[in-house]
């Protein structure tokens, strides 16, 4: 693998790393990287998780729902916790962005290049369903998968969008709390398990990139509250596109100070205050800053208005007879064909700004009917529902709904019925004299 790697990277290594470092992280290239998943607060407990893997969890460092897991693990994204949400499979350095954001209840957090989403949905976990989460990706794409994730981990409080970062944080200047800027970059914090980003690598990319970090670093920075908190991360280990980036955004922005991270992993830097994370910490390769914006944090409003159309009307008694409570809000919208349960907190024009999902889809309108979606019942938990068939992990009736195929039920069931994976929610179907209707979305299926 040595001969692999560009000289000029090799440099810059020793340039960062003591003799004694620099040979050990040589050694660590040839070593498997390291596996994590982390635990969705906002499906199950950690506990509950624990008893449902057939495989052991060990402690990280960097985020306190994070876990180890061996390295010959298969299949992840086809157990039914998977499917549930109950977790999210993420390189376990890559959680330490978010635990240094510290994002408190009520907060309104914007992660500027969320996909594919790993921070977000950690961060969705601490809000706990609170305040407002804007998820922001360029890439149509990208974003696409990114809305997956945040509907598969049960969120309800989320904007998705994929708009330019310079175009979405001048519209919403001034509105976050938090904000997190979890760069596009060179990648060299995933050589040891992304071969194309190891051969793809040039000190001319490293430098570009730092370029265009900064622009968006920029970007993020009229989006932030007086009294703001920002943290900056990549996934990488160049000074250029780290420190360098650091100290030239601090040089023209003087309302903002580097504060320190407030964690005890990994290594510091510029003045003690930023992190470094490299395979010889626990995790692959990342960097992480904290930044202030000077002023006074200002409260947040939750006020809204309510809207009501026949169809908002309707939606309203379906809402009473799926669920024993309305558990995600009150706050219709209808768009298009759309119903749309939104966040409680408060949320600016969407107009224009790309947005692909605000809240929660609950259904589609339907000519004399509205379809709830299967969305709206992976937000909700095992309590709150009035009709549900919960099955075990490995009941062959399980294995068949994630294929798409009717299933058979308590023939007391009818109507809309939620499927239940060991206790969480995987989807739903229709219940009709005893067969449950498979409901599960065709690009989920297998």
């Amino acid at each position: 693998m040595m001969k692999e790697l560009s000289q000029d990277f090799l440099n810059e290594m020793k340039e960062l790393l003591s003799e004694n470092d620099y040979s050990e992280y040589i050694n660590t290239l040839d070593n498997n990287y390291y596996r994590g998943i982390r635990i969705n607060t906002l499906k199950c407990s950690v506990d509950i998780a624990k008893g449902n893997l057939d495989f052991p969890l060990s402690e990280t460092p960097f985020c306190s729902e994070g876990f180890y897991i061996p390295f010959d693990v298969e299949g992840l994204g086809n157990l039914p916790l998977h499917r549930a949400g109950g977790f999210y499979a993420q390189e376990p350095s890559a959680m330490s962005a978010v635990t240094i954001l510290d994002v408190h209840k009520g907060d309104r957090v914007l992660d500027l290049c969320a996909a594919p989403g790993g921070k977000s949905t950690q961060i969705a976990a601490d809000l706990d369903g609170s305040g407002l989460l804007w998820s922001n990706e360029i890439v149509k794409s990208r974003a696409n998968i990114l809305l997956s994730n945040i509907e598969r981990m049960g969120i309800t409080n989320a904007v998705v969008s994929s708009c330019h970062p310079d175009k979405l944080c001048r519209a919403l200047g001034g509105f976050f709390d938090k904000i997190l800027v979890d760069a596009p970059c060179s990648g060299e914090g995933m050589f040891r398990r992304d071969e194309n980003a190891r051969d793809e690598w040039t000190a001319e990319h490293s430098h570009s990139c730092a370029d265009r970090q900064l622009a968006v670093l920029d970007s993020a920075s009229g989006a932030l509250k007086d009294g703001g908190t920002l943290v900056y991360s990549t996934c990488t280990f160049s000074k250029y596109e780290n420190e360098d980036v650091i100290e030239r955004f601090l040089d023209t922005h003087r309302d903002f100070e580097l504060v320190d991270c407030g964690v005890s992993f990994g290594r510091r830097t510029l003045d003690g205050k930023a992190v470094r994370i490299y395979p010889m910490d626990g995790g692959e390769g990342h960097f992480a800053a904290k930044l202030k914006k000077s002023g006074e944090l200002t409260p947040n409003s939750n006020n809204f208005y309510p809207i009501k159309t026949p169809e908002i009307e309707a939606a309203f008694k379906l809402y009473d007879e799926l669920f024993l409570s309305r558990c995600f809000g009150e706050r219709f919208e209808l768009v298009g064909d759309k119903l749309l349960l939104l966040p409680n907190a408060e949320i600016p024009a969407l107009h224009g700004l790309s947005v692909i999902r605000a809240g929660v889809l609950f259904g589609e309108v339907k000519k004399n009917r509205i379809e709830p979606c299967h969305a709206l019942f992976m937000a909700a938990k095992k309590s709150q529902l009035r009709s549900f068939v919960d099955l075990q992990s490995g009941d062959k009736r399980l294995e068949a709904f994630f294929r798409g195929e009717e299933i058979g039920i308590d023939s007391g069931l009818s109507g809309f019925t939620a499927v239940l994976a060991d206790g969480l929610t995987v989807g739903f179907g229709k219940a009709v004299d005893g067969v449950l209707k498979n409901k599960y979305p065709k690009g989920l299926r297998g």
